[in-house]
C-alpha cells in the first residue's frame, strides 16, 4: 500500500528531491534554517544543504521578495517564505510591480522563475493580522499563478511543478492542513498546473471549494448521503489558471452550483468561479439560483467561538446545497 504522509512532511519532501537534482533551487526566509520556519516545513533541510540555499534572511518581506525576484532574473530558482500570508502585503510591489510583470514587459526575454509559499486561512486562534485568505488579491493580477492544494499529494505535485514553471506563483498552504494525512507517492512527480480535481463524484449539486474548505465539502457530502443527496466535489487546485471546463462540465450535469471559500464572500474568488459559469453554456442548465459561501465581511477575531462563525462550517454548506434543491 502507498504510505501516509502529512501536508507539511510532503511539501519538505518535494522541496528536498528538486533541491538535490537542481542546484539553481534554493530557498530563502526568516527562521527557515535551525528552527525550521514557523510551521517547521523546512525543519532538518538546512542540515543537508547548508546555509548557502536555506538562508534566513532579515524581518523584511519587501527584502525577502526583492532577492527572489533578482536572482530568478539571474537564473535561480528562488522559494521565498512568507510566514504568514498576511504579510504578502508588505511585499506588493516587489511581487506585483515587479515579478509579475517583467517577463512580459521584456517579450520573454527576462524570466522570473520563483515561488512564494504562505500559510494561510484562520482557526489557529492567531487573530486578525496572522488569520486572512487574501488569494483574490493575487488572482486579479496578471502575470501571477496561484495554486491552492487541499491535501498532501496535491501539495507534493503542485509544488514541484511551481517550482519547474518559468513564472512566479504565488502557493497557498492552509495551516489546519499541514498535519492531515494523505497516500502520497516517494518518487518525485508533477501535477499539471490549472487542472481541478473531481474529489467525490455526485449528481444532485455540483460543490465548488477551496484549499480546506474541500475537506468540509466532503464531510458535507457524508452527511447529505444519508438523505439520499449526492454532491459532486470538484477541488480548482489552480485558482490562476482556472480549469472552468471541469466546473462547467459538472454543472451541466447536476443542475445546481454551490461555491464555497474561507475567505471573505464580498469580491472572493467564488464570485470569479459563478460569473465564468454565468457566461458559459452551464447556465441552460441551471435549475436553482448558485449559492456562493464566503466568510463574513470582518476582520478574523482571537476569540475561538467567534473566528469560527466568522468562515464557513460543513452546516453552512450542507444548509446551501439544501437551498438549491428546493
Amino acid at each position: 500500500m502507498m504510505r501516509e504522509i502529512t501536508y507539511l512532511e510532503a511539501l519538505r519532501e518535494s522541496m528536498s528531491q528538486i533541491m538535490r537534482e537542481n542546484e539553481d533551487v534554493f530557498m530563502l526566509g526568516e527562521d527557515i534554517g535551525v528552527y525550521g520556519g514557523a510551521f517547521g516545513v523546512s525543519r532538518g533541510m538546512i542540515e543537508e544543504f547548508g546555509p548557502e540555499r536555506i538562508r534566513n534572511t532579515p524581518i523584511s518581506e519587501s527584502a525577502i521578495a526583492g532577492a527572489a525576484v533578482g536572482a530568478a532574473l539571474t537564473g535561480m530558482r528562488p522559494i521565498l517564505e512568507l510566514q504568514f500570508s498576511d504579510f504578502i502585503t508588505i511585499a506588493m510591489d516587489q511581487i506585483v510591480n515587479q515579478a509579475a510583470k517583467i517577463r512580459y514587459m521584456y517579450g520573454g526575454k527576462g524570466k522570473v522563475p520563483m515561488v512564494v509559499r504562505t500559510p494561510a486561512g484562520s482557526g489557529t486562534g492567531a487573530a486578525a493580522q496572522h488569520s486572512q485568505s487574501l488569494e483574490a488579491w493575487m488572482t486579479h493580477i496578471p502575470g501571477l499563478k496561484v495554486i491552492q492544494p487541499s491535501t498532501a499529494y496535491d501539495a507534493k505535485g503542485l509544488l514541484r511543478a511551481a517550482i519547474e514553471d518559468d513564472n512566479p506563483v504565488i502557493f497557498y498552504e492552509h495551516k489546519l492542513l499541514y498535519r492531515t494525512k494523505g497516500h502520497v507517492p516517494e518518487e518525485p512527480y508533477t501535477l499539471p498546473i490549472g487542472k481541478a480535481d473531481v474529489k467525490r463524484a455526485g449528481t444532485d449539486v455540483t460543490v465548488v471549494a477551496t484549499s480546506i474548505m474541500v475537506h468540509k465539502a466532503l464531510e458535507a457530502a457524508e452527511l447529505l448521503e444519508k438523505e439520499g443527496i449526492q454532491i459532486e466535489v470538484i477541488d480548482p487546485r489552480t485558482l490562476v489558471p482556472l480549469d472552468i471546463e471541469t466546473i462547467v462540465e459538472s454543472v451541466k450535469k447536476t443542475s445546481r452550483l454551490v461555491v464555497v471559500h474561507e475567505a471573505v464572500k464580498r469580491s472572493g474568488f467564488g464570485a470569479e468561479i459563478v460569473s465564468q459559469v454565468m457566461e458559459s453554456d452551464a447556465f441552460d442548465y441551471l435549475d436553482a439560483p448558485i449559492q456562493r459561501l464566503g466568510g463574513l465581511d470582518v476582520p478574523i477575531p482571537y476569540n475561538p467561538i467567534m473566528e469560527k462563525k466568522a468562515v464557513p462550517q460543513i452546516d453552512d454548506i450542507v444548509s446551501a446545497v439544501k437551498r438549491t434543491l428546493k
